[in-house]
């Protein structure tokens, strides 16, 4: 019976007397707890970790600086609509508009419409009033829907939430060093691209409202360079969240094309 205890000192000095089973079972334990809280991100994966962050910020860059402009749609009249020597065009995005006033001299002969809107003429910016008083706006004697625009400008900045989101639980995965917080992150990071691609269709629906509010003065209309940046910025923001589903897996396909070569003595 005897043969079955041994002595084994205490962390303080003192001896202590256990059983041998006891002490082999509750040492398993620990250690198998020390594991699991030790279990960090190699050097390899978190730099993984950082360049797919660095894309998914590319794609944040790409989506504030497209939704802050006021170029995502142009609106110009026929270069002679007024028969005098001005024509006017328009461009407005989620916020403001702005309407500019051009010499029909300085139009390209072979254009038929008014523009572009880099020609030096008057312009004339104001900002909408969906969010103050609810009052739509009049362009060339056409009325805004003020519940499409309402919606594709809420739907970006709940885009822009989630991207802040995104960015919170990869600084927290890199600080902490586990990567806990990467399918989190990459699914705000899915959820953004997703809401700015709504955000496109639903304005690109408000604009064919605006023409189809009145036809009495013909308009030739094109979507601008700040659609095509956030349409790419939100791309880039699913790839990026991917990415990161990617990276959360306990074995990444690639670590299965280029696994780590054991040097052998």
């Amino acid at each position: 019976m005897w043969s079955n205890f041994i002595v084994q000192p205490d962390e303080d000095g003192r001896i202590g007397v256990a059983g041998a089973g006891q002490g082999v079972g509750l040492a398993g334990i620990k250690g198998g707890r020390g594991q699991r809280r030790t279990q960090k991100m190699s050097d390899s994966q978190e730099g993984k970790i950082k360049l797919a962050f660095f894309v998914s910020i590319i794609g944040v860059t790409l989506t504030v600086l497209g939704m802050g402009t006021e170029f995502w749609v142009e609106l110009a009249q026929p270069k002679n609509f007024s028969g005098n020597q001005t024509c006017q065009m328009a461009h407005y995005g989620l916020w403001k508009g702005c309407i500019h006033t051009l010499l029909v001299a300085d139009i390209d002969p072979e254009r038929t419409s008014c523009g572009p809107v880099e020609l030096p003429g008057e312009t004339n910016c104001t900002y909408f009033k969906f969010f103050t008083s609810g009052e739509n706006a009049v362009i060339f004697k056409k009325t805004t829907n003020r519940k499409l625009n309402l919606a594709a400008a809420i739907l970006a900045l709940l885009s822009l939430t989630m991207m802040v989101m995104g960015s919170i639980c990869i600084a927290m995965s890199l600080s902490k060093g586990v990567p806990f917080f990467l399918k989190p992150a990459s699914f705000c990071f899915i959820l953004s691209g997703v809401l700015v691609l709504l955000s496109i269709l639903i304005f690109h629906q408000s604009v064919l409202a605006l023409l189809s509010s009145d036809h009495s003065v013909p308009l030739h209309h094109e979507l601008s360079w700040s659609v095509a940046c956030v349409g790419s910025a939100a791309a880039i923001l699913i790839f990026g969240g991917f990415l990161f589903i990617i990276l959360s897996l306990p074995f990444s396909p690639w670590q299965k094309c280029f696994p780590h070569k054991n040097s052998t003595t």
